[in-house]
């Protein structure tokens, strides 16, 4: 018997709910708390499973002046079952914390998550901190977040933009893949 539209769920499905209405904050952040429970148990089996590709490695977080991270830690939980290493930086990360992580790991990929309109300044100001630190030509970044689209992908200046997690995970793949 098929599964009612009601109970199919996606990396954005809570996103996708509180934007129609059909959820509001409370539910936001109560499903965030239960993804948090749930990769607690979940996450050790994906590392296990995942082959590592020591060249696959990400810096992310969510840039300064944003505390969104449900998007970003579903990111994360997928490119670790993929074999990535993730050095993930949290919330409200500064540029100049993201360059120095890209300067210790030598990581190749940048993630950036933002779901307010005021991270998309963060984000370029970010993307302008890894010029200057001259690792422009060796980090590829990519931009996420619910509100993010090829606009903001063009304002921050990054290799390319997604809000969904499993395409996130796709194009870190193909960086991954153009990069050897």
């Amino acid at each position: 018997m098929p599964v009612p539209t009601r109970y199919r769920f996606s990396t954005n499905a809570v996103g996708e709910r509180y934007k129609s209405g059909d959820y509001f904050l409370s539910e936001l952040i109560v499903s965030g708390e239960i993804f948090k429970e749930s990769m607690k148990l979940i996450e050790p089996h994906l590392q296990a499973g995942a082959e590592a590709d020591h060249r696959a490695r990400i810096v992310l977080a969510t840039v300064k002046g944003d505390i969104h991270n449900i998007g970003k830690d579903i990111v994360a939980v997928l490119l670790k079952g993929a074999g990535v290493e993730v050095y993930d930086l949290g919330i409200d990360v500064e540029p100049q914390a993201l360059v120095d992580k890209l300067i210790e790991t030598g990581a190749p990929i940048l993630g950036m998550s933002g779901l307010l309109t005021p991270s998309f300044d963060s984000m370029k100001q970010t993307v302008e901190a890894v010029k200057a630190a001259g690792l422009r030509d060796r980090v590829r970044t990519i931009v996420g977040g619910g509100v993010v689209t090829e606009l903001v992908r063009r304002h921050t200046g990054a290799d390319a933009f997604t809000d969904d997690g499993i395409e996130g995970v796709e194009i870190c793949k193909r960086f991954i893949e153009e990069m050897k």
